[in-house]
């Protein structure tokens, strides 16, 4: 920690202070809880899967068209924190809030949720956009890629915990319910939160940025359509979103359905949970790696290598057939999973003009988020016509291709740079 700077380290360990969230709620303690909990009240589980699937797409869609907008206002002297803390201070406190909901009251658990889940979403989008101002265009790659690292060694410590409490509670080696263990696991993920995020809000300031002016909301949405009109001077930029939208789309969905495609291989659940678990354990030094690797070779070609391994995957998937072979796909996935996303971020971030982060954060928010309806739809197409998961995975290998080519037409690192530096 020594060679970075107090606001990368600083930067960084909001990171490992999300990833409780992402991993305890979004993923693996409260889906079961809210199932749970909409069995209870006699809701079918098809009805409480729809019922969560529309909620997450709505505020999904929400967020995605707030993105630009919120950032392109966020742009002026000292908003970025202001709107970075708003949405924190929603998710944190959404979060908590699932633990004093009764477990009977499956709507307002979903609500709950819902509005946390924006509230984390959006934190995250002016979180990515102080990677600008906390460190260099040459050590982007590496602090982003340390953020994802920390990311995924912070998820394991409250997941271990949550996991054991929950697990002592069903053999009733602790005197409390299941239930109770759950919401338990609920405020340990919002006080992890919490509490790691505050070197960020000590440290970390906005450093790039527009002065302010009258009428500041009018005025942004006049620089957001004046950016929209103007995309094709950015060249380098709009096609790499465009790369993005594919390639990242295919990411999302392999951690998506993971989970029930292990199911359908006849993989127990306690069995999954320990997978999930080595995951995040195997990505976090990859992570950095790959950080590491994107200063010797690019982050292009590092980004074309996560490509690479990712179809390789969709390759291995189609032939899997026992758990071992799930365990090989799975520590695949982890090799690559942290360092495209990190560095797909942090090639972003070089891309944008520093003053207008937060505008160009909120486009790649709508990209990202958008780009989680065309994998699992593909996935469920292909598998319904072939009447086989396997080759549903297989598909995603066409997202990867497309996200490659168009990513081959990026001008590298330096040329975009200074294409993007004579538009500013």
């Amino acid at each position: 920690m020594k060679r970075f700077t107090k606001e990368e380290n600083s930067w960084v360990f909001y990171d490992w202070a999300n990833s409780a969230y992402s991993i305890i709620i979004s993923t693996a303690v409260f889906p079961l809880f809210y199932k749970a909990a909409a069995t209870k009240s006699g809701i079918s589980a098809a009805d409480s899967t729809a019922y969560l699937g529309y909620t997450v797409a709505i505020a999904t869609f929400i967020l995605a068209m707030l993105g630009p907008i919120l950032g392109t206002i966020a742009d002026y002297q000292g908003f970025k924190k202001r709107f970075f803390t708003f949405f924190f201070t929603i998710g944190v406190s959404f979060t908590a809030l699932l633990a004093f909901i009764p477990s009977d009251q499956w709507l307002l658990l979903l609500i709950a949720y819902t509005i946390a889940a924006i509230g984390a979403s959006g934190a995250n989008v002016f979180y990515d956009a102080f990677i600008v101002d906390v460190t260099t265009e040459e050590r982007m790659n590496r602090v982003s890629a340390r953020g994802f690292g920390f990311g995924y060694i912070g998820s394991t410590i409250p997941f271990i915990v949550s996991i054991a409490i929950i697990i002592l509670a069903k053999t009733q080696t602790l005197p409390i319910s299941d239930t109770l263990a759950s919401k338990i696991a609920f405020l340990i993920t919002a006080i992890w939160w919490a509490s790691f995020s505050i070197p960020l809000f000590r440290h970390v300031f906005q450093r790039y940025y527009i002065e302010r002016e009258p009428n500041p909301v009018v005025n942004s949405f006049k620089r957001l359509g004046k950016t929209i009109k103007e995309i094709r001077k950015y060249r380098a930029l709009f096609l790499f979103l465009l790369a993005y939208f594919f390639y990242i789309d295919g990411v999302g969905t392999v951690i998506t359905m993971s989970t029930a495609y292990g199911t359908d291989l006849g993989i127990g659940s306690t069995s999954l949970l320990i997978i999930l678990f080595v995951t995040q354990v195997v990505a976090a030094p990859f992570a950095i790696l790959y950080g590491k690797l994107a200063e010797k070779f690019s982050g292009k070609t590092m980004l074309f290598v996560g490509i690479i391994v990712y179809m390789i995957v969709c390759t291995y998937a189609f032939f899997l057939k026992t758990t071992l072979d799930f365990w090989i796909l799975a520590m695949l996935v982890a090799s690559s999973q942290g360092g495209i996303q990190a560095l797909s971020r942090s090639y972003f971030a070089k891309l944008v003009p520093k003053k207008n982060a937060n505008e160009f954060f909120g486009f790649y928010n709508i990209f990202g988020n958008f780009a989680s309806i065309m994998g699992p739809l593909l996935v469920g197409v292909t598998a319904q016509i072939t009447g086989k998961t396997n080759s549903g995975v297989f598909s995603l290998i066409v997202l990867f291709i497309i996200g490659a080519i168009i990513l081959m037409k990026v001008p590298n690192e330096k040329e975009s740079l200074a294409a993007n530096r004579k538009i500013v």
